[in-house]
């Protein structure tokens, strides 16, 4: 019997068995398409939202009053009062970040229309997509403020980047736009938790919040966040503070402690939201004095995450012998510097730390577990194009670029990481295993950057902001726009479908809030996919 006879048998046999809210979940014999796929490649950038980047992409659900396929009418931004702000704020700072070939300053960017603007034409900001604009807030509670219920009414009033959150590129000059017209590009999908970069990598791969136990007790004492909450313990907006400004116009929000941990829950837990580093090396934290190998973070240093122990999806891989890997830009050089000097040089490559999800998980303890751990955390410029060329690369293959080709405002521009991810996609359009690979391309969150689609109503966590996403394969739609509900547990769903995985609890959590709150479950990427 051939390979794909069996896969064919065994996934009739999953179908026949599963059942409740995991019955989509299981591979059909109507599934043809998930079938053909042997090879996923999940190409992971930075913080840009779907209208941001591809807001004027014909037929899909782009900006109100610019894209006419848009689904929904543009509600104007609104001060902390709730008023409509007569003009967007001004982007605090500047809207260019130091040494770039071009400065653009915050007096440049006041007076805006409160509404979407192009922020590369002469009537926006004249920025084209090779200037490295500044940061924007992108974290756990201001995100959730910032969507205002769905509304997404108040993005300028909680950010500290002014009406820069507005701002959108004509993405018809980006090398991606031409690749999203070929293959599928998804207009529907969602972060999968509200805020920034590290929580949604940990959703990537495990659909779960980190854990701090005993948070109160520990170093990072100092690090819970203080919210309001309603009658209900609700969330309603972090706790403003005493000398926070009465306008947005009249300068950025000031919170009393917009931290990285939740404060406790009913069972007494505490939750990682917004940046911790790894416990394990490279870390934004330096060894012990006496860690004589350095291979570890200081754990008692704040911002220092204990080990997390809770099921990954590299967990479940591993245990059906499906082979994966983690590839991330500069890894192995991020890791020498880090038994030396402390910081990784800036601004090239600029090496993120908290963007490496797995590097989190206690069985990536660098001496309990070294040789799991060099099996599946890689360094991308050693391993990736090798493994790829040859044919080699695993079943389930993640690839994180480097910070300067990441596309992360604040260090690096939209053209630098376009290029990039556009030539990696075409030299794995030359490998062997592309006959029968599905490449996603995505986004880890917004960035902070305002998007007009409301996320559907879920859990605590998320679905938050909307975000790009594209699907290149011999076997996904050719121009075609897919609005199924999606977001990034997709990735997780179509893993846990595609190889007959057990189902993680943040997913089953995740399509029961859903159906409490009137939708549906979140899809799994194979409406992407033809037979």
């Amino acid at each position: 019997m051939n390979c794909r006879l069996l896969l064919l048998t065994a996934a009739i046999s999953v179908s026949l068995v599963a059942c409740g809210g995991n019955a989509n979940l299981a591979t059909t014999n109507a599934d043809a398409g998930i079938r053909n796929i042997d090879t996923l490649v999940v190409i992971y950038a930075e913080n840009r939202g779907f209208d941001t980047l591809y807001g004027l992409f014909p037929g899909a659900d782009g900006i109100p009053g610019v894209n006419p396929s848009a689904k929904s009418s543009y509600i104007p931004q609104k001060d902390y009062d709730g008023a409509i702000l007569p003009v967007l704020p001004p982007a605090w700072g500047g809207v260019t970040i130091p040494g770039q070939t071009k400065v653009i300053t915050q007096a440049q960017s006041a007076n805006m229309p409160n509404h979407p603007f192009q922020i590369d034409s002469a009537a926006g900001l004249n920025a084209d997509a090779s200037l490295v604009t500044r940061d924007l807030v992108h974290r756990f509670y201001n995100d959730q403020m910032q969507i205002d219920g769905g509304k997404n009414d108040l993005f300028a009033a909680h950010s500290d980047a002014g009406g820069l959150v507005m701002g959108y590129y004509d993405g018809r000059k980006m090398a991606m736009w031409n690749i999203a017209k070929q293959y599928t590009l998804a207009d529907n999908f969602y972060i999968g938790a509200f805020g920034g970069s590290f929580l949604n990598h940990q959703f990537l791969i495990c659909a779960c919040a980190p854990q701090y136990p005993h948070a109160d007790t520990s170093p990072a004492a100092g690090s819970v966040s203080k919210i309001d909450v309603d009658a209900n313990g609700n969330f309603v907006r972090l706790t403003p503070a005493a000398k926070t400004p009465d306008s947005v116009l009249n300068g950025a929000p000031k919170y009393a402690n917009d931290s990285n941990l939740t404060p406790k829950d009913s069972k007494g837990m505490y939750y990682a939201i917004n940046t911790m580093q790894p416990p394990y090396q490279p870390s934004n934290v330096a060894p012990a004095a006496d860690d004589a190998s350095k291979l570890y973070a200081d754990p008692k240093q704040a911002v220092t995450l204990p080990p997390q122990t809770q099921t990954n999806i590299g967990d479940l891989l591993t245990a059906k012998g499906i082979t994966w890997a983690w590839y991330a830009g500069a890894w192995n050089s991020s890791l020498a510097v880090a038994k030396g000097s402390r910081k990784f040089p800036a601004p090239t490559p600029n090496f993120q730390f908290h963007h490496q999800p797995f590097n989190y998980f206690e069985e990536m303890d660098p001496i309990k577990h070294a040789a799991y751990r060099a099996e599946h955390l890689k360094d991308f410029d050693a391993s990736f194009w090798q493994d790829a060329d040859a044919g080699k690369l695993p079943t389930v293959t993640f690839y994180k670029p480097q910070g300067n080709l990441n596309q992360h405002a604040g260090y690096a521009s939209v053209a630098a990481g376009d290029a990039h991810i556009a030539e990696v996609i075409e030299k794995l359009k030359k490998s062997p295993q592309w006959g029968h690979m599905l490449i996603v391309v995505t986004y880890d969150e917004n960035g902070g950057f305002w998007d007009h689609a409301a996320p559907p109503k879920a859990d605590q966590w998320g679905p938050g902001t909307r975000i790009p996403t594209i699907l290149i394969s011999p076997y996904a739609k050719k121009g075609y726009i897919d609005s199924s509900l999606y977001d990034t547990t997709s990735i997780l769903r179509f893993i846990t479908r595609r190889w007959s995985l057990p189902v993680l609890d943040g997913l089953k959590t995740r399509d029961q809030a859903l159906l409490a709150n009137g939708g549906k479950p979140i899809g799994d990427l194979t409406g992407a996919l033809q037979p």
